[in-house]
């Protein structure tokens, strides 16, 4: 039995830190929610948020991209009998740009916003960033400056969101609750969750708890006062799911409930589903500052085809859609189901030429990059304060 699950622990890794596939083969999803212990979101749950919300499931909800979740439905149950939740997410800020992948927990945390009508924080983890990238801690807050006028131009709305870095608001309550929870967690246990070693430096041993905390609403007093019970949401992708883990074991010890969480599918590198993309190779991603000119050069360059190594073989066999990059990103912003539908019927016939799904590719990308510029330049320093400010909201819950 250890041997099998060391062969296990050898096949893939996926922590927050780290995201690798067994020898640079596919990540194994099913897997991965056995070891983690989440629930498969399945269309039960979809068909429900659409009932609540009265719209359209968003494309990342119908395709399966946020595709498990922790006790989901116990935050719909509550929502149908009246009771709000609120909605937290986040982002280490270690670079000055954004990649595609960075930005889709945002454009599904902006619609869960929209659709239900909820307050929303979101954590810049700049602490974590400062000690894990070894970036000085003034960088890492002006990183985490930089990172909110990208989060901001998502859309989100400045009546029902509170947006804060580390630095600047952890103390008073919040830190109270981090004291809680770091009390309730053993070395042993946060070693067992997050695989620290004996060469880490205690500031990454004492770091959970501060992830942790914003899953209390009393973390936020400005915002949540005398409301202990409200409940949390939290949409990420699922290498961040061991943060939770341990807050969801800590929750019911400190009279919380426990946090629900919503998680998603990595966003492959443009060279194959091998993990999740990486800043250290700019050619593994298309970045929200790339001009139409890299875009289409990187995706002509770069991203992996599964369509065939002749016309004449394409034409006969058809593209092979499983490893297809262009089909897995258009399947992410592609709005469009019928369109989506046929390329993928016509392509994996061989009626369409990997140049054409490329082609249009280029197009659903070029023309998202240059929405979300556009949105950039329009977020001054003024707006960014406000989002920060630490104030009430007027209309969280309406």
């Amino acid at each position: 039995m250890e041997n099998q699950n060391k062969e296990e622990e050898e096949e893939q890794i996926v922590t927050p830190w780290e995201v690798a596939a067994e020898k640079g083969g596919k990540i194994d999803y099913d897997k991965l929610i056995d070891k983690f212990g989440c629930q498969r979101l399945d269309q039960s749950l979809i068909d429900r948020v659409a009932a609540l919300t009265r719209r359209s499931p968003h494309v990342f909800l119908r395709r399966g991209v946020f595709f498990a979740h922790r006790d989901f439905s116990d935050v719909l149950d509550a929502y149908e009998r009246g009771e709000k939740f609120y909605l937290y997410t986040g982002r280490g800020p270690s670079s000055e740009a954004l990649h595609l992948g960075h930005l889709v927990p945002f454009m599904f945390t902006k619609y869960l916003q929209d659709a239900f009508k909820v307050p929303l924080v979101i954590q810049l983890t700049d602490d974590e960033k400062c000690m894990w990238k070894n970036l000085t801690v003034e960088e890492s807050q002006r990183l985490a400056r930089e990172n909110a006028k990208d989060i901001i131009a998502c859309g989100f709305d400045v009546s029902r969101t509170f947006i804060f870095s580390d630095f600047d608001y952890v103390g008073g309550s919040f830190y109270k609750n981090m004291v809680r929870i770091a009390k309730c967690v053993t070395y042993n246990k946060v070693v067992g969750i997050f695989g620290f070693s004996g060469e880490d430096h205690i500031g990454k041993v004492s770091f959970p708890p501060v992830q942790a905390a914003p899953s209390f609403p009393s973390s936020f007093p400005h915002l949540f006062s005398g409301k202990d019970s409200l409940r949390c949401l939290i949409p990420c992708a699922i290498d961040q799911d061991p943060y939770f883990r341990m807050t969801r074991d800590v929750a019911p010890r400190l009279g919380y409930h426990k946090p629900a969480l919503i998680e998603s599918l990595f966003f492959p590198a443009l060279q194959g589903e091998t993990g999740k993309m990486s800043a250290s190779d700019p050619n593994s991603a298309i970045y929200v500052t790339d001009s139409a000119k890299d875009i289409k050069n990187k995706v002509n360059r770069y991203a992996f085809s599964g369509g065939q190594d002749s016309i004449e073989n394409h034409r006969k066999y058809g593209a092979n859609l499983e490893v297809d990059i262009p089909i897995k990103y258009l399947g992410f912003f592609l709005e469009d189901d019928a369109e989506l539908e046929y390329i993928r019927t016509e392509y994996g016939a061989g009626r369409m030429l990997t140049g054409e799904v490329k082609k249009r590719l280029i197009e659903v990308l070029t023309e998202l990059v240059e929405r979300h510029r556009r949105a950039r330049a329009a977020v001054t320093d003024e707006m960014v304060d406000a989002f920060m400010a630490v104030r009430p909201l007027p209309n969280m819950f309406s």
